[in-house]
């Protein structure tokens, strides 16, 4: 049977090239008027009997283009876009010929409102357009399948999006969040058939938005626009499914659109590691989103419920607000062997079990103002809050054991906690535009707050063994409060030099944050029977300041080629602590420190750019690394703080590029990042070798280096009718040089790690997806100190995801995963194949489906790994997701426009 299969292929695919032919069509594009040469112009061509495209691209810094093709079409419609003209169209025959030069007539504001233009790519000043129907998918695919097909956008397994390698941190729908910060919230569930344009740009604050600032144009923001026609309605997605085990999950969404209003409901709830909104996907569902429910690894069980409201009125204030509140239980077993090297050449081993269980309740709520007055005059106001009530039962027990293999200490560890968190966040923003030549005076208030609460019960046990024995018995109860006030401001003011080319802007910024830390820890007595002798030992009572203030000034310039810009800070900081137990504690500090830096952005044309920047920062030592408090609350591991630290003093490099080419439909993107610190503040620890009891305290060291470089290449084919295929090879590598001490010794180690990577992503239309991907890992640490050996590791990871949609209605699909550690230890999983598979079959005029998933099919999975520290090797596992199989129902409901209906061009059915 395997065999015909491959023989139909093999025939299917040789009968479709054979009624194709190659051709390239060549030409320039300019203006009607003025003959001015027209950059990033689209050119495509489109099938006449459906409208379908064959071919796109885009017209170089020169105007010209070249557009290869394939088709078995006789002839074929030309047609020409660009911002600000009508589009020029023209049949011709589908053969290698040079048209020469098209004009392109001015458009009136009439035909800028009447005219949709169908090019798949639309180049703007800033930002890059795609086209929705100009890019298949299966029927019923969502925002994350469309974007896997759009160029230069990279989706990985748990939903994170890269543009041209930049990440993508903020999805937002017409303009505004859709469900709060979580992009996979949109991605996964808004379905492809109700968007028609997908806008890529940097990603900017509203404020830099309406003053007309440009960003840094290290992160990208994609906006969904969603048709006119279809802005008005109801669209929404419900599940549920129940499997081996006890699984289950549930999960609905329903959104409302009327023109500017929109309202939006959701619920989930799984025992199966995920938040539940993957709605019977059959890969996605298997975990992974941005939103935490608590618990950390093992097994998670979780609730979730949200609201999510936008509206405008008036076109002058705008609204929107969301809710969300979430319930989660886990459960987790872990074990750990460490092997921890001293520069005596010695080693000592830590062998350790742990098993935990968390209960937390969340809720979360933001409300956003934005108030545009007129032109000239914006307010944005935000408010957010938070409140998480936690449980934790955590048991534990560990052992050390010296070179020998002789026990030296032990220990068992019980407790139960209790924490209750609340944080509330404002922040009000003004703007106020002066005159036309870029001006603007911009003031920004904080105003934050943070409130805990802790209670917990600790009975714990450490035997000290050798030639000084010693046991440490406890039996505590504590409770704790910590309060933060935080307050803000910073007061911009921008003069415009050259009207919008260069700018001179003089900024203040002032923040004061105070913090008050209490914990009282009481002895078990046993003849009041209760907790009531105070320990001082391990109370504590602390009232923390941070002032900064921060002036500085930059130049900036830009043009249509050009954009840079510098800046110089001066930082004062006061640092005070107050210690109400142990007044001879108390310390302030004050630190001095100037801070520059600058940044230069290229645009070579608008596919390609390259930049540049450079910083010097400082950063303050934290209150536990100053404070001469002596932390004893792990008998095993002493801490100290150090009040002669000084700031760390870190010099930063980065350079970048990328490049895509719409006609050979290659691309690339690459980065290079370098940074040397001084001053660096690191623990400094001392082990006693009979008792392996830690003194640890902090220092300054100078030295630290870091080097970093990637980059990634890809290129793609596509044939009319059949498919595609997506080429990537990506390479990582770092180069590290840390200082650190070890049991008093101060020593350097020298990393080097490299990671290729190289993928396949073939698309057989309507049939098949095949995405193989292979990468390996290297690593070699060298130590210049004897005592420590060099290390080299290597890691290998495969991964294959398909998809078939045969026969009609069914979709099956398949996600591999191989990964070889042989570095791994003895006793531990040191390679696992993890499958999960599912069958999908369309019901209800393909509005509804049923799913059966099988997750982890070969009971393989594991979380076996490894840590290579300076001074030590650590092999850990914990608990995992077993094998299950789940059976799901999915409904979708949409009467967006003329009741959802799609508004893909028609197709040629083909027979299968």
């Amino acid at each position: 049977m395997k065999k015909i299969l491959i023989l139909i292929s093999f025939s299917l695919t040789s009968f479709i090239y054979s009624q194709t032919k190659d051709f390239t069509i060549t030409g320039s594009i300019k203006s009607e008027d003025d003959k001015e040469i027209l950059e990033s112009a689209t050119v495509h061509l489109e099938r006449l009997k459906d409208s379908s495209i064959v071919a796109y691209t885009i017209t170089d810094a020169k105007g010209n283009f070249e557009i290869a093709a394939n088709t078995s079409d006789s002839k074929t419609k030309l047609i020409v876009s660009f911002i600000g003209f009508k589009p020029y169209s023209k049949i011709i025959t589908a053969k290698s010929q040079n048209i020469g030069s098209l004009y392109l007539k001015t458009a009136n504001r009439l035909d800028a409102i009447v005219i949709r233009s169908s090019a798949p790519i639309t180049i703007k000043k800033d930002t890059v357009e795609f086209n929705v129907k100009s890019f298949k998918t299966k029927a019923d695919a969502n925002v994350e399948d469309l974007l896997k097909k759009l160029p230069g956008l990279e989706v990985d397994a748990e939903g994170a999006i890269t543009v041209n390698g930049k990440p993508v941190n903020k999805i937002l729908v017409n303009g505004k969040p859709f469900f709060g910060n979580d992009p996979t919230i949109t991605t996964r569930n808004l379905t492809k058939d109700i968007i028609e344009k997908v806008q890529i740009l940097d990603t900017k604050t509203n404020a830099q938005a309406f003053a007309g600032e440009d960003s840094d144009g290290e992160n990208k923001t994609i906006n969904l626009t969603i048709k006119k026609e279809n802005n008005k309605g109801y669209f929404g997605k419900v599940a549920a499914g129940i499997g081996t085990d006890d699984r289950y999950e549930y999960a609905g969404l329903a959104t409302r659109f009327k023109q500017s209003e929109r309202i939006g409901l959701l619920a989930g709830g799984n025992n199966v590691n995920s938040p539940g909104f993957s709605f019977g996907n059959q890969r996605l569902q298997f975990g992974g989103n941005n939103r935490s429910f608590g618990g950390g690894q093992g097994i998670v069980t979780s609730n979730n419920y949200g609201v999510n409201y936008i509206n405008t009125f008036k076109k002058i204030f705008e609204f929107s607000g969301d809710y969300f509140y979430k319930n989660s239980e886990s459960e987790n077993t872990s074990t750990s062997n460490r092997e921890t090297f001293l520069s005596d050449g010695d080693s000592f081993f830590r062998n350790s079990k742990s098993s935990s269980f968390n209960e937390s309740d969340s809720h979360d709520a933001s409300v956003d103002f934005e108030i545009e007055i007129d032109s000239t005059f914006r307010i944005d106001i935000e408010t957010d809050f938070n409140r998480d009530v936690n449980r934790n039962t955590y048991n534990s027990a560990s052992e050390s054991l010296n070179n020998d293999k002789s026990l030296t200490n032990d220990s068992k560890t019980n407790s139960i906690a209790d924490s209750e968190k609340n944080q509330f966040d404002n922040e009000i923003n003004i703007s106020k535009k002066i005159g036309n030549r870029g001006a603007f005076i911009r003031a920004e208030i904080t105003a934050n707050f943070r409130q805990s609460e802790t209670e917990d019960f600790v009975n714990s046990e450490t035997n000290i063994y050798g030639t000084d024995p010693d046991q440490i018995i406890r039996d505590q109860y504590s409770d704790g409060s910590s309060d933060r006030e935080q307050i803000g401001s910073e007061i911009t003011y921008r003069l415009p030099l050259l009207a919008h080319k260069l700018y001179f802007d003089i900024a203040y910024e002032y923040g004061n944050t105070k913090t008050k830390t209490v914990r009282n820890t009481f002895d078990f007595n046993t003849t009041t029977n209760d907790y009531t002798d105070f320990s001082s030992l391990l109370s504590t009572d602390f009232e923390y300041l941070n002032k900064t203030k921060r002036p500085s000034a930059e130049l900036e310039f830009r043009n249509d080629k050009w954009s840079a810009s510098a800046e110089i800070a001066y930082v004062n900081r006061t640092l005070e602590n107050k210690d109400f137990l142990r007044p001879e504690t108390n310390l302030e500090r004050d630190f001095n420190n100037l801070e520059y830096g600058f940044r230069v952005r290229f645009r070579k044309s608008k596919s390609s750019s390259f930049r540049m920047r450079y910083n010097f920062r400082n950063s303050t030592p934290n209150l536990n690394q100053l404070q001469p408090f002596r932390d004893e609350s792990n008998p095993l591991n002493i801490v100290t703080g150090n009040p002669a630290l000084t700031p760390s003093k870190t010099h930063n490099f980065r350079f970048g590029g990328s490049d895509f080419n719409w006609q050979k439909r290659t691309g690339f993107w690459s980065f290079a990042n370098f940074s040397f610190t001084n001053d660096r503040v690191v623990s400094k620890t001392i082990i006693d070798t009979n008792t392996l009891i830690r003194e640890t305290t902090y220092a300054n060291v100078d030295g630290f280096f870091n080097f970093k470089v990637g980059g990634s290449y890809s290129s793609s084919k596509k044939w009319e009718d059949f498919g595609s295929l997506k080429t990537e090879f990506t390479l990582f590598g770092t180069y590290d040089k840390n200082i650190n001490f070890n049991n008093g010794v101060q020593y350097s180690s020298k990393k080097t790690a490299i990671s290729p990577r190289i993928g396949f992503d073939f698309n057989w239309d309507d049939v098949l997806q095949i995405r193989p991907q292979y990468s390996v890992s290297f690593s070699n640490t060298i130590y210049d100190i004897d005592q420590f050996e060099n290390r080299n590791f290597i890691s290998h990871d495969i991964t294959i995801r398909t998809a078939t949609f045969l026969p009609k209605k069914f979709e099956w699909r398949n996600d591999l995963k191989y990964n070889y550690n042989p570095n791994i230890a003895d006793g531990f999983q040191k390679s696992a194949w993890f499958w999960n598979t599912s069958l999908r079959y369309a019901i209800l005029k393909e509005q509804g489906a049923i799913s059966l998933r099988i997750y982890d099919l070969l009971n393989q999975n594991t979380n076996a790994r490894r840590i290579a520290s300076a001074d030590y090797i650590q092999d850990s596992s914990s608990t995992v997701l077993n094998q299950y199989a789940m059976l799901s129902f999915t409904w979708k409901f949409n009467s967006l426009g003329s009741a959802g209906k799609k508004f893909e061009p028609s197709k040629r059915r083909r027979r299968h």
